[in-house]
């Protein structure tokens, strides 16, 4: 933990990000930025560096509710980032192939392909989506400095985990102490949380699986969101027992509201034919995606996956704010904004089997300029021919930009699979 990795961290640090509770910003720092390191480095290796507390914001989530975020002071982000940057060349060797949130050269993208990869070949029946209870909020110290023991033997990193974790988080004005939880928001929370669902979750699943499971299993885990597809619902059942009992020794709880097993794969409509169940087979939600059981033209089993509504719903209003916020922008710039916005959300959306929720999505943004504009002015009303034309110029149309999960995910693992 020299000075050259601190000043690494700066520099990559985000440069118009939020300030923490000294109201230090990246520019004011960066003023005298080579006394600012060396201090903080003398700091660090004296045992003198303390943890300021987070400042606690929070942002709204899809489903209404507010989510509590932590913003750290500048040179706490900085000590954070280049103690992960560290440790992540530890852990990169541990962490199991099934996890995928939070990790150096992995995405969203990366565990969707591995669970459609996984749902599609293998013998899957019954889906486990599960969900742990505010894990973030729950995280229990004292297990987790034990997880890190098992691979960290300086002391002086643990008691700067230590130190971040007990900081707290100060809002309107008074400072709480946090005894249990990491804060979200922190450049150290991802990989804390990666540690403790590692030793926690994942190394228990690997077991259970060899030793208890009948059939085919698969998981893929996100962070604190997982999915597990069971061959045979005996083994769902059990697993889904035995993960309470698990969870429970590490002081975690799942949600109940938010796990469900359901019957869910390519037997799925013909076993509910079978035993008389109407309607077709449940959906599940996962990474901002619903998947659905479907049948391609030819008649076989088709993965369909599309944008959650909650989802599209919560960013067409989010542009309708906007809009009203930029109302007496010109057109230009409205249009340029609009359409970085619509190429954003094919970035990520753009998945085989979406492109009617896709196309639905540039229709509700087209509406609410459409809407917006009208309000300018009175003199000169606008009319759809000319919305139209605006709308061919600066909103991209509805595309695809990521291939079928089966094609990635057989180049980025060489058909070994981390599902299994």
């Amino acid at each position: 933990m020299d000075v050259d990795r601190l000043r690494e961290a700066y520099f990559s640090s985000k440069k118009h990000a939020a300030a923490g509770v000294d109201g230090v910003t990246w520019q004011h720092y960066g003023g005298q930025l080579e006394d600012n390191l060396r201090e903080l480095h003398a700091k660090v290796h004296s045992g003198a560096y303390r943890a300021k507390p987070s400042r606690r914001v929070y942002i709204p989530k899809p489903d209404g509710r507010q989510r509590p975020l932590g913003i750290a002071a500048l040179e706490d982000k900085i000590l954070q980032s280049a103690v992960v940057s560290v440790m992540n060349a530890i852990y990169e060797s541990d962490f199991l192939g099934f996890s995928y949130g939070f990790r150096p050269g992995r995405g969203a993208h990366d565990a969707l392909d591995a669970l459609a990869v996984g749902i599609t070949d293998r013998k899957v029946n019954w889906v486990l989506d599960a969900d742990i209870r505010g894990f973030f909020d729950t995280i229990d110290h004292g297990w987790l400095i034990k997880f890190i023991e098992h691979r960290i033997a300086d002391r002086r990193v643990l008691r700067l985990i230590q130190k971040w974790l007990r900081a707290g988080v100060m809002e309107q004005g008074r400072r709480t102490p946090t005894d249990v939880g990491s804060p979200q928001g922190a450049t150290v929370s991802p990989l804390l949380a990666n540690i403790c669902l590692h030793y926690a979750l994942d190394l228990w699943v690997r077991q259970w699986r060899q030793r208890s499971g009948r059939g085919d299993i698969i998981i893929v885990r996100y962070a604190d969101d997982f999915v597990l597809g069971f061959q045979h619902h005996l083994d769902a059942t059990r697993f889904l027992r035995d993960l309470h009992e698990r969870l429970a020794r590490f002081r975690l709880e799942l949600h109940l509201d938010k796990t469900r097993l359901l019957r869910f794969g390519r037997f799925a409509a013909a076993q509910h034919k079978e035993k008389g169940i109407s309607g077709a087979p449940q959906t599940f939600n996962f990474l901002g995606l619903t998947h659905c059981c479907s049948r391609s033209k030819s008649g076989l089993f088709l993965l369909l996956r599309h944008t959650m509504r909650s989802r599209l719903l919560a960013k067409v209003r989010e542009i309708t704010l906007e809009l009203r916020r930029r109302l007496h922008e010109p057109i230009v710039s409205q249009g340029k904004w609009l359409g970085a916005v619509l190429r954003g959300h094919y970035a990520y959306y753009g998945v085989p089997t979406n492109i009617e929720a896709l196309d639905v999505f540039r229709s509700e943004v087209t509406h609410r300029w459409f809407k917006s504009l009208r309000r300018r002015s009175q003199r000169r009303r606008l009319n759809w021919t000319r919305m139209d034309r605006l709308a061919q110029q600066w909103l991209p149309r509805a595309r695809i930009v990521h291939p079928w999960p089966q094609q990635r995910f057989a180049v980025r693992t060489r058909d070994k699979s981390p599902v299994r």
